[in-house]
């Protein structure tokens, strides 16, 4: 779906987005499209009498007379003085799902907030597009058969804006995240026949084009390193095990960097102590902390972003088979601590427990956070809305669980 931003014109064609506050007050938009229809948005506004204006709620009105639109869509906006930039994300990303199931393939998305609302014109329209662009999102490389119904149909999106170089400049970074998200969603997304640890890693390498430095340790790296406990875990697999360390210089020389680090299982069958049947082809996902570090990664080189960072991913698959770890095994870990494998399932900490030992031994960073999908059963405790949260630094945690809520990603400590 392309995007892009122009000031305000009713267009002639497709359909148009406008906004109403609380209480069913329309916006300076939704007013010059009602002039132009005769009343005929005041009217449908008036007529819908579950339409109140609040955030989440659409009105379509299909035809509308006196101009050559497929449709207005009438956007709730709750309380003015309410309306910030996840709303807006929100509202951006629910238009483009409501324009797909409607069949639309041009849209214009003019939502105008009145003088001395919290979020800035240019950063109104950014905010927009970047939740359209999000919701637009889809892996479909592998579909060969697909009702054209159920196919995306909104090729194009035009986001009005009062200055729209502004609002451009706005959304630089704002885009710049929507690649590198779209970026980790392929990694996760993909198969594990296709994505394992060479390929990951091959993937990983692409990454020196938008200015990382990358390094790919291979099995023999790592057996004389000593990451004897990750190796362990990939031991069974006919994939070879890798490691990938991402770096980005774009902070003060010599300054410690900030560290990550990602659990990157590209297939979890449990190994010996296998799983069960029900589920197990969603462990292509137990990459996922990987993905989101390298995706995270890739953000930061393509915003130019002044800091030291580091990235590293452990790249394993778990399998068994006749060389697969097994229960009662002892491995000793890059650490030099020995430790014993009671459940080939537990097999999160053992990648992560050398990796993070490598991170802080050789960069010795300011701080270290770690992405893993690392037990189902903090879902039994937290459910689907929350990620669970694990610090020794209470300032770190916090600083987490504000930027959680502000983008909407909550976690729990």
């Amino acid at each position: 779906m392309k995007i892009s931003f122009a000031e305000f014109e009713p267009p002639k064609s497709g359909a148009v987005i406008v906004g109403a506050y609380d209480g069913r007050v329309l916006t300076a938009p939704a007013r010059r499209l009602d002039e132009a229809t005769g009343g005929a948005v005041a009217r449908a506004v008036a007529a819908a009498a579950r339409f109140r204006g609040n955030k989440n709620e659409l009105l379509p009105i299909v035809g509308p007379p006196g101009l050559p639109l497929s449709r207005i869509v009438v956007a709730g906006l709750g309380k003015a003085d309410a309306v910030d930039a996840r709303l807006l994300e929100d509202l951006g990303g629910n238009i483009v799902a409501h324009l797909n199931g409607a069949g639309e393939t041009t849209a214009m998305l003019a939502i105008e907030l009145d003088d001395g609302a919290k979020v800035p014109p240019a950063e109104t329209a950014a905010r927009l597009a970047f939740g359209a662009a999000l919701r637009a999102y889809r892996f479909d490389k592998y579909r060969t058969k697909e009702k054209p119904e159920n196919k995306p149909s909104l090729s194009a999106l035009t986001v009005a804006a009062a200055a729209p170089d502004a609002a451009r400049r706005a959304y630089r970074a704002l885009g710049a995240a929507v690649e590198a998200v779209a970026f980790a969603r392929d990694l996760i997304s993909e198969p594990a026949n296709t994505l394992y640890p060479e390929t990951f890693a091959d993937q990983a390498a692409q990454l020196s084009e938008v200015g990382l430095e990358v390094e790919i340790l291979d099995e023999d790296k790592l057996r004389d390193i000593g990451m004897n406990a990750l190796l362990g875990v990939g031991q069974g697999s006919a994939r070879p095990s890798r490691v990938v360390v991402l770096q980005w210089h774009g902070g003060a020389a010599g300054a410690a960097p900030l560290a990550f680090i990602g659990k990157g299982v590209t297939f979890d069958t449990g190994g010996i102590s296998i799983k069960p049947a029900a589920g197990m082809g969603d462990m292509k996902w137990d990459m996922a902390g990987a993905g989101v570090v390298v995706g995270l990664m890739r953000l930061l080189a393509a915003r130019k972003a002044k800091v030291n960072a580091v990235g590293i991913v452990g790249l394993v698959e778990n399998m068994p088979s006749g060389t697969a770890q097994r229960p009662g095994d002892i491995v000793r870990s890059l650490s030099g601590q020995t430790i014993e494998v009671l459940n080939t399932d537990a097999e999160g900490r053992l990648v992560l427990a050398d990796v993070l030992w490598y991170c802080q031994d050789r960069f010795k960073p300011k701080l270290m956070v770690d992405l893993a999908t690392l037990t189902g059963a903090v879902m039994v405790a937290l459910g689907n809305e929350f990620a669970g949260l694990c610090s020794t630094s209470d300032e770190l945690a916090e600083r987490l669980l504000a930027a959680g809520s502000a983008v909407g990603e909550k976690l729990w400590r």
